[in-house]
């Protein structure tokens, strides 16, 4: 795959999307969004969406209070000092856990990445201290049901992605990732290509739709910005098919295991 002609890459905050409840029709809000941003809509655009207005219009939002912990979830609670409801809820949207110390718990999460608390948050779900926010329940198909209704009303072919904030090994802070993708080559394979000295790259590969979600989550922000989607234009690659699952480094590959 080759990268197109250089051009600007311009991610423009799409303003005014009030706060989604349950049902809400989220290509409508971000038309609406968009229109009143002045987007004018091309050929090879891209919509980074958050997690969270995601999450709230398929309503996966969860009272704790409804919860009963299981026998395990109250010995990773009392590890962890985490609430044990809370616990039952990531044991649920687990795969494995993969850590477990006081304040930290570190899954796999059933859809395949590894992030903290199964993705699981407190921020932005709703006013009670009881109530929290789960992952979307298929991201991947999030994305493309998003996608199908902004090219039906654009009439242009678009790209997709739905971010969250994740921390990372080794590094402190956490940084927007690729959770749900459409249309947009999550992987970039450079392999083959050549360097400015000519020398073929064995190895370069690109998490092209995590450098986009990056680069849209410092638009978005992290507190009370209310700028839960972007509108980006010059992203550097062809749109294709893709799934976020082209990101996640094989087992027996993954040194943290």
């Amino acid at each position: 795959m080759t990268a197109r002609h250089p051009q600007p890459l311009v991610l423009t905050p799409l303003l005014g999307i009030p706060l989604v409840e349950r049902g809400d029709d989220l290509a409508a809000l971000i038309l609406g969004a968009a229109e009143r941003s002045g987007v004018l809509w091309r050929d090879g655009d891209v919509v980074v969406v958050a997690q969270k207005i995601v999450s709230r219009a398929e309503g996966r939002m969860v009272d704790l209070n409804a919860v009963s912990p299981s026998p395990k979830a109250r010995e990773l609670a009392a590890l962890t000092q985490k609430d044990p409801r809370l616990v039952e809820l990531i044991l649920r949207e687990s795969a494995e856990v993969l850590r477990a110390v006081p304040g930290v718990l570190i899954v796999e999460h059933k859809r395949g990445f590894v992030c903290a608390n199964a993705g699981i948050d407190h921020s932005n779900a709703c006013g009670s201290e009881d109530c929290v926010l789960l992952l979307p329940e298929n991201p991947d198909e999030s994305a493309a049901r998003l996608r199908s209704r902004l090219e039906a009303a654009t009439g242009r072919r678009l790209g997709v992605i739905i971010n969250d904030s994740h921390g990372r090994a080794w590094r402190l802070g956490t940084m927007g990732v690729a959770i749900g993708v459409s249309g947009v080559p999550a992987l970039v394979d450079l392999r083959g290509r050549y360097d400015l000295l000519g020398r073929e790259l064995r190895i370069t590969q690109i998490g092209a739709a995590d450098e986009l979600a990056a680069a849209a989550s410092l638009v978005m922000g992290q507190a009370d910005e209310a700028i839960p989607a972007v509108h980006v234009r010059g992203f550097p690659y062809p749109l294709r098919e893709s799934s976020f699952r082209e990101l996640i480094r094989p087992r027996e590959k993954d040194l943290f295991r």
